[in-house]
């Protein structure tokens, strides 16, 4: 756990987001990235995660588990403003959880994780796209971030009125002094990678694990360690599981040195 820590930042924006939750995904909220893998309703293991997870290889490293063990495991993605209320609520119950520090604390406190499965999973960072082709700008200081950001036509980013935890996140950077005069104007077309590899801006800030999937754009590299712009992620076996045995058995799997061939690439740091 040394080297282990959430910045103010993201606590702030957790914050945020579980406080706004509710009103936040209401009727006037942008849609936010939804995709499953395998059929969560019929799994020998169902499992819930925030985007950024699956977006690392999640699906990758339980379709390799249900080869190795014939359990079937199936996956939902749900945005951070109602994914704890998913997890206490959701029927069937999912038997793994995975969620960010700070959500995790919250619902290990509210009685909904099995004591003593919390295990800390990875960091995913806050990175720069660019189109394709396009020329990679210098963005190893917090001045050569913003330099190259005010050169940008559009930098495309996560619509913050989703409440996302990423969006907020990217929301509270972009307010930082040093950024003032930087055109970066909520996407239209899902998250910020998404909307520049679909063609709008020039420019992306988004979390790497979702600009590596497009073959559209290419990652610059991560924003300065000093905005702390991250997340970093556990998991657990929830307090509602009905396959706990299962669920650890998973859990496990996740965590094994040979799964960081997947998430490394995938851009999740795992913590050692």
């Amino acid at each position: 756990m040394s080297g282990i820590r959430l910045s103010v930042l993201t606590v702030a924006c957790m914050t945020v987001s579980l406080a706004a939750g509710a009103r936040g995904q209401g009727q006037n909220a942008p849609a936010v990235f939804s995709p499953t893998s395998g059929d969560y309703a019929t799994a020998d293991i169902r499992v819930i995660t925030p985007g950024v997870v699956f977006a690392s290889g999640l699906p990758d490293i339980a379709a390799d588990f249900t080869k190795e063990t014939g359990k079937k495991v199936g996956i939902v993605v749900v945005g951070m403003g109602t994914i704890v209320e998913e997890m206490t609520k959701k029927t069937p119950p999912p038997d793994v959880i995975v969620l960010p520090f700070q959500l995790m604390t919250t619902l290990t406190l509210d009685g909904g994780v099995a004591p003593g499965t919390f295990t800390p999973l990875g960091r995913t960072r806050m990175g720069l796209a660019v189109r394709a082709g396009a020329p990679k700008p210098d963005i190893s200081t917090v001045e050569k971030l913003a330099a190259a950001l005010k050169s940008a036509k559009a930098v495309m980013r996560s619509n913050p009125a989703s409440r996302t935890m990423v969006a907020l996140l990217i929301d509270n950077v972009l307010k930082r002094p040093e950024f003032a005069g930087v055109n970066a104007p909520p996407s239209t077309k899902g998250e910020g990678g998404q909307a520049l590899a679909a063609g709008e801006g020039d420019m992306a800030i988004q979390t790497i694990s979702q600009i590596l999937p497009y073959k559209e754009i290419e990652l610059v590299g991560p924003l300065p360690a000093e905005l702390g712009a991250w997340i970093d992620s556990g998991v657990a076996v929830s307090a509602r599981a009905t396959h706990a045995a299962d669920a650890r058995a998973l859990i496990q799997y996740l965590l094994r040195p040979e799964s960081n061939k997947v998430w490394k690439p995938r851009g999740l740091e795992r913590f050692e």
